[in-house]
């Protein structure tokens, strides 16, 4: 059984460990505070009250050599480096790394974390997104210069054709939608978009977009 470990048990880490809990991974969870660890414990077996920059205090709990570690810890910026060079250290090899600031998540890719995320970025761009276009969109970075974009189609694709969407938008590619409750994977480029249909397109970021000016 794969084991991951994630350290820091805020909201962004604790959504991870239980999502993580229901699959077929065991999960190892680190957090400073007695109460957090109590509250995950209903989740997984493996929490641990500990000091994540005290390697000794790691490799007791078994975070050494590990695939995976989530190191998802707050405003403690400094607690946040000293524990991913601890767990560097210690020979663990994707460590994923939240960071609160741009400064933050350079010095975590130099100091050796294999991605450096930014949850409250992401959260807030996809709230703006909401809210200011009016529609329904999912993004997901696929690497440095492709995206995913999941959206609910509105009344700029009802009853076009997908080769008529794809030949507008000739430097994105349609991968899926889903119409009546159901996902098609195998796009039908004659296929009419309909009203609540969603659709998936993948293609790269700088034109991205020009493609959100026409789906507000």
């Amino acid at each position: 059984m794969k084991t991951v470990a994630v350290i820091g048990l805020g909201k962004f880490g604790a959504y991870i460990v239980k999502s993580l809990s229901r699959l077929d991974v065991k999960v190892i969870a680190v957090d400073n505070d007695e109460k957090k660890i109590q509250e995950i414990s209903e989740y997984i077996d493996d929490a641990f009250i500990l000091d994540s920059t005290n390697k000794t205090a790691l490799e007791e709990v078994g975070i050494y050599n590990l695939n995976t570690v989530i190191v998802s810890i707050g405003e403690n910026i400094e607690a946040s480096i000293l524990t991913v060079m601890a767990l560097k250290d210690l020979n663990n090899k994707y460590v994923i790394a939240k960071a609160i600031t741009s400064t933050h998540g350079e010095i975590l890719s130099k100091i050796g974390a294999f991605k450096v995320i930014y949850p409250e970025k992401i959260a807030g761009r996809l709230l703006v997104k909401k809210l200011i276009d009016n529609i329904t969109v999912e993004e997901i970075d696929i690497s440095n210069s492709i995206k995913m974009v999941k959206l609910v189609v509105n009344e700029n694709f009802i009853y076009k054709k997908i080769s008529e969407i794809e030949a507008e938008f000739k430097y994105l590619k349609i991968v899926s939608y889903k119409t009546n409750e159901t996902w098609c994977l195998d796009v039908t480029p004659s296929y009419q978009v309909k009203k609540d249909d969603m659709l998936v397109l993948l293609g790269e970021s700088k034109y991205i977009k020009d493609f959100y000016a026409y789906v507000k």
